[in-house]
């Protein structure tokens, strides 16, 4: 596995939960996946078995409230909104993230410490 399908999987929810917290309306798990494609330019590519998954899962931790749109008989889809909570986790994962790429980057050498 590359180091950039490394750090896809390892950013996956923070990802997710930043691109429904910015988009402030429901999406849908395909919407999802092309506009995280889109977004990244192409650089990176998100499978459906990776994004599913983990909408559940983020579903299930109470992080994304999921609701059904469309009429029997028809094609329906699973639109997934950012929670409260799942803000709140946003924040924390953003922190995170931020923190962890400065001292990597100090590592490497690429940026001075402060």
């Amino acid at each position: 596995m590359s180091i950039r399908e490394q750090m896809r999987k390892g950013t996956t929810t923070v990802i997710l939960l930043n691109l429904l917290a910015e988009a402030g309306r429901p999406m849908y798990g395909y919407e999802i996946i092309q506009e995280l494609e889109a977004r990244s330019q192409g650089y990176f590519q998100f499978k459906e078995g990776l994004i599913y998954p983990r909408l559940h899962e983020l579903e299930r931790q109470g992080l994304l409230r999921a609701e059904w749109h469309g009429k029997e008989g028809t094609r329906r889809r699973k639109f997934y909104t950012i929670t409260e909570a799942g803000r709140r986790r946003r924040e924390k994962e953003l922190q995170g993230w931020q923190n962890f790429a400065r001292h990597i980057n100090e590592l490497l050498g690429v940026e001075s410490g402060s």
